[in-house]
């Protein structure tokens, strides 16, 4: 555990994130990490969870004093009310603002990280939001802070004893193979192999890269991505002293035996990184975005708004990512 508590925000306060945050409250009050959430308050307070106490305080520093006996909030209102399960670009401004002091207080060293609850696109799009996701968002608000080695920002999955990175995430998959270089391909898997080291204590990563095509392209037979692109990356990371493997046929490349062999596989579009993940743990894996400087996780799953407000959400996955987000801090503390 690190002396400064996490930042938790809220997500979108339509779907199951302050439900999921009271749930995570509960699991780890005893004996976990401590966090702060941020957001507002009485979205907190009306989650459909078994009723707890929710304090507001001024600082992070008071989180630690108070985790055991409520749920401590900096308190970040909304402008406007909400409704379990329909989203609205109203509650967009408030979510960006949580989002952006969760930031503010890890650069400052106020938190030891963020854990953030999951955001709808669509009504923070309809506001106007110019990013695709939290990942994209969160690279651009700690572009400007120092870091040492290579930056990302790079999302990764992890469930178990599988970790995989994304080269390319919220992309349509018609314009997959045209975003694909070698360029792009290496800067992941730097990014990735610095991450193994740095944040999960793994002194010599070992890497592998998924072909985009079936059978890794069939030696061409079935697309030329594999050759022109994949190998020649794969090449200059083993160049860069890099270990890394490939191209190899994504439907290979995730049994037991296979996941022995390396410790993380270099994905090339979203389904091919996630699909696995949540096949093995659909519970409790972790998104955890690499290259930040700043320690960032959430869960590996969205809003559920179908769910939202009926006590179903499960959160399992957010307490996955509190520890991980503990764990990580620690051990950059540590370093």
């Amino acid at each position: 555990m690190t002396a400064a508590p996490l930042a938790l925000t809220l997500g979108d306060p339509a779907g199951i994130g302050p439900e999921i945050v009271v749930k995570a409250w509960q699991a780890l009050r005893a004996d976990g990490p401590p966090f702060v959430a941020v957001g507002d308050a009485q979205a907190l307070s009306s989650a459909p969870a078994a009723h707890v106490p929710v304090r507001r305080v001024v600082s992070p520093a008071e989180a630690a004093s108070v985790f055991r006996q409520a749920i401590p909030i900096l308190d970040v209102p909304l402008k406007a009310p909400v409704v379990a399960g329909h989203p609205s670009a109203a509650s967009a401004g408030a979510i960006v603002q949580w989002i952006e002091t969760a930031v503010g207080l890890a650069l400052s060293g106020a938190v030891s990280g963020i854990v953030t609850a999951p955001i709808a696109k669509a009504p923070l799009y309809e506001a106007g939001f110019k990013f695709p996701g939290h990942t994209e968002f969160l690279g651009e608000l700690t572009s400007h802070a120092p870091m040492e080695g290579v930056r990302g920002p790079v999302m990764m999955l992890a469930a178990g004893d599988l970790r995989t990175a994304l080269v390319t995430v919220h992309e349509p998959l018609a314009a997959v193979s045209g975003k694909l270089t070698v360029e792009r391909i290496v800067e992941t898997a730097r990014v990735t192999a610095q991450a193994l080291t740095r944040d999960f204590g793994i002194a010599s990563p070992r890497l592998v890269v998924a072909g985009l095509n079936p059978h890794a392209g069939e030696s061409g037979g079935l697309g030329r991505e594999e050759i022109e692109i994949v190998e020649p990356a794969v090449k200059a990371l083993q160049d860069l002293g890099i270990d890394a493997r490939g191209p190899y046929p994504a439907d290979s490349l995730f049994p037991a035996e296979m996941r022995a062999t390396y410790d993380a596989a270099i994905c090339l579009y979203h389904d091919q990184a996630l699909i696995p993940v949540k096949m093995l743990d659909f519970w409790g894996g972790v998104n955890v975005t690499l290259g930040l400087p700043i320690v960032r996780t959430s869960p590996d799953h969205g809003t559920a708004f179908e769910i939202a407000g009926r006590g179903l959400a499960r959160a399992d996955s957010l307490i996955a990512a509190v520890r991980m987000a503990a764990e990580i801090a620690a051990r950059r503390a540590g370093a």
